[in-house]
């Protein structure tokens, strides 16, 4: 079976998730919450030999998430 995207709420993204916000694909390595001080905000990090790559996202938000089948 194929891999499939399946949407959740911000809130409920683990490190280890691959998630897809727009365009941009990239695997969590860890979560920065509350962001800014804001509770109402989550930032997803990207951290690897090539690239580090920061989103902030308000938590209600919904995301995609790669489930593997």
């Amino acid at each position: 079976m194929a891999d499939t995207w399946k949407k959740v709420p911000a809130s409920q993204v683990a490190a280890g998730d691959t998630v897809r916000l727009g365009s941009d694909e990239f695997v969590v390595a860890r979560i920065e919450v509350p962001f800014l001080g804001r509770d109402e905000l989550v930032a997803f990090i990207e951290d690897t030999p090539t690239r580090w790559h920061k989103q902030p996202v308000p938590v209600g938000t919904d995301v995609e998430v790669l489930v593997e089948d």
